[in-house]
C-alpha cells in the first residue's frame, strides 16, 4: 500500500501550498525562478489549476494515513493527438523530503500518464544540480536525452538542465510479468 495518494486540488489547499511555495529551500532545486507569492496569488493560482485543466493536471500529494497535504505534482502540455505529456515535477514540504515519498508520487503519476491518459511519451527536465531528482527519475526508468545549456538563471548563475523521457514501451518493460 502506498504511503501517499494524489487527489484534485481544492480551493482551500492554497493555505498550505502557499507556505510550501514561499519556503526558499523548496524552490532551490526547481527549474522555476524565485518569485514572491501572496496567499491571494496562490488562491487564484489554485483556482486556475482547478478550472483550466484541458492540457494540464495539477494534483495534491497527501499522506494516506491522515490525509495531510504535503505537496503537489503536475502533468503539463498534454498533447492527446501525439500522445505526449510533460511531467512538471514534484514539490514537497521540506519536513517530508528524503523519506521516499517522491518515488511513490512518481509511480502514481506514471501510472496515470500511461494507463489513464494513454500517453506514449512522458518527458521532463531538471536542473543538473538536483542529484536527488535525477536518481529518482532514473529509478523510475527515465532516460537522459540531452542537456539544456544555461536554461535557467538562478541563485546568481546560469544553470544547465537535463532533459529526460520515458516511453510507454519502456514503462511497460519495467512492470513485473503478470501471471
Amino acid at each position: 500500500m502506498k504511503r501517499v495518494y494524489l487527489r484534485a486540488f481544492e480551493t482551500e489547499d492554497y493555505k498550505i501550498l502557499n507556505k510550501i511555495r514561499r519556503n526558499p529551500d523548496v524552490m532551490l532545486y526547481t527549474g522555476g525562478n524565485k518569485f514572491f507569492t501572496s496567499s491571494d496569488y496562490d488562491k487564484k493560482w489554485i483556482e486556475d489549476k482547478i478550472f483550466n485543466n484541458k492540457t494540464q493536471i495539477y494534483l495534491a500529494i497527501c499522506l494516506s494515513e491522515n490525509d495531510v497535504l504535503i505537496g503537489y505534482t503536475s502533468i503539463n502540455n498534454i498533447d492527446h493527438q501525439n500522445r505526449v505529456a510533460e511531467w512538471g515535477g514534484i514539490i514537497i514540504s521540506p519536513e517530508f523530503t528524503g523519506k521516499g515519498y517522491a518515488t511513490e508520487v512518481g509511480e502514481l503519476v506514471l501510472d496515470h500518464v500511461f494507463n489513464q491518459l494513454n500517453i506514449n511519451r512522458c518527458c521532463s527536465w531538471l536542473l543538473d544540480s538536483n542529484i536527488a531528482s535525477l536518481k529518482m527519475t532514473q529509478k523510475l526508468g527515465f532516460k537522459q536525452e540531452g542537456i539544456l545549456r544555461e536554461i535557467v538563471y538562478k541563485n546568481g548563475k546560469y544553470q544547465n538542465a537535463i532533459m529526460i523521457s520515458l516511453l510507454r514501451k519502456e514503462y511497460d518493460d519495467l512492470k513485473p510479468e503478470k501471471n
